[in-house]
């Protein structure tokens, strides 16, 4: 609750923005500490979805409105032709949820639990989503190194979003329609032998539904703002595109799932935790980076492919690798976790040193 005290910087970061718009550092750091409630929020109103649908559909929706305000962004930066700020947010969102997020929720629950358990068989078909994910931006990067026809890049990304769009399409209907079992966890396969769950009043759907989509509205307008003032802060501070967009856009525009995870994982629900930080990357990879590529053929000055720079395609190989590894035997402590964010760790020290 007293994070609730933290709402009263959303109306000031929305005052500097308009009434002191050369205060670049300020609108930064006000807008960043109004989306922490605001995550909050969401990741309050996603519990009580998942108590209610279940924790597959949960972590889909908390993806799904978590990934809102990045898709807001991107395009945003779309339509204004920073397709390299696109690519670099898009690889730093799915790197983020991978190995900053899920690394940071096994972290917290690994400190209050010696272990944690979630479903190995729903956590493998998510790491073959990745690896899919990976092969189809390796595929058009190849292409352009061999071919270097830019007529026929655009024209393979097209046919390949629309691929994967269908896929993602196909994942949802196997893992909430015909085959949901393989991805129940066992937090709500015991609920229901337990008096206690039994006697527990079910959350209010609907309310916990608008609270969702209210904090999203608001985290992407916070989102936007901060994004404003990166820009300023970038050349300020001479940071490359890649890192600011790889990395301190993409922390910023995962405040929602940070918050969610690592709350699930506290109270030890480690698939909900899986399931917002994992299939928010599937989503971002599989669905949101698709929608970007299509939408570019209508929006802004110049269509986008999917063939993005070898640096950012070998960081998403290496990370969706090492979750997929990490994640095969479904199982989760505190050395995981750390693990994982050594590797962000790592990538983000090399990115920052990355010349301009």
């Amino acid at each position: 609750m007293w994070m609730n005290w933290l709402l009263i910087f959303v109306p000031v970061a929305i005052a500097l923005e308009f009434l002191a718009a050369d205060q670049h550092l300020l609108i930064f750091l006000t807008s960043a500490v109004a989306i922490l409630p605001l995550a909050g929020r969401m990741g309050h109103a996603t519990e009580q979805l998942a108590e209610r649908l279940g924790e597959a559909i949960g972590g889909l929706l908390n993806a799904t409105f978590g990934n809102a305000a990045e898709l807001i962004i991107a395009l945003v930066a779309l339509r204004a032709g920073l397709h390299q700020v696109v690519e670099a947010s898009i690889v730093g969102s799915i790197v983020g949820n991978l190995l900053l997020v899920f690394g940071a929720a096994m972290l917290a629950g690994g400190i209050r639990y010696p272990e944690q358990r979630f479903n190995p068989r729903g956590a493998r078909s998510q790491a073959t989503m990745l690896i899919l994910s990976a092969i189809a931006l390796i595929l058009p990067a190849s292409f352009e190194a061999v071919a270097d026809r830019s007529d026929v890049l655009y024209r393979l990304s097209v046919w390949i979003s629309i691929a994967l769009l269908v896929i993602y399409a196909l994942y949802l209907l196997f893992s909430l329609v015909t085959h949901p079992a393989l991805f129940r966890s066992a937090h709500e396969a015991g609920k229901a032998a337990t008096e206690h769950e039994k006697d527990k009043p079910p959350a209010n759907a609907p309310r916990a539904l608008a609270i969702l989509a209210a904090a999203t509205v608001g985290t992407a307008w916070m989102s936007e703002i901060m994004v404003g003032a990166i820009g300023p802060m970038m050349h300020a501070y001479a940071l490359s595109e890649i890192f600011v967009g790889a990395f301190v856009v993409a922390i910023l525009g995962n405040a929602a799932e940070h918050a969610s995870a690592i709350t699930a994982a506290l109270r030890n629900r480690m698939d909900l935790s899986f399931s917002i930080a994992v299939g928010s990357s599937v989503q971002v990879a599989l669905f949101v980076a698709p929608v970007l590529v299509l939408v570019s053929h209508f929006l802004g000055p110049a269509p986008m492919d999917l063939a993005f720079r070898p640096a950012l395609v070998l960081i998403v190989v290496l990370s969706v690798l090492v979750t997929a590894q990490m994640a095969s035997d479904g199982r989760a402590d505190w050395f995981k976790g750390t693990q994982l964010l050594m590797v962000y760790f790592a990538l983000a020290l090399t990115f920052f040193f990355l010349p301009r």
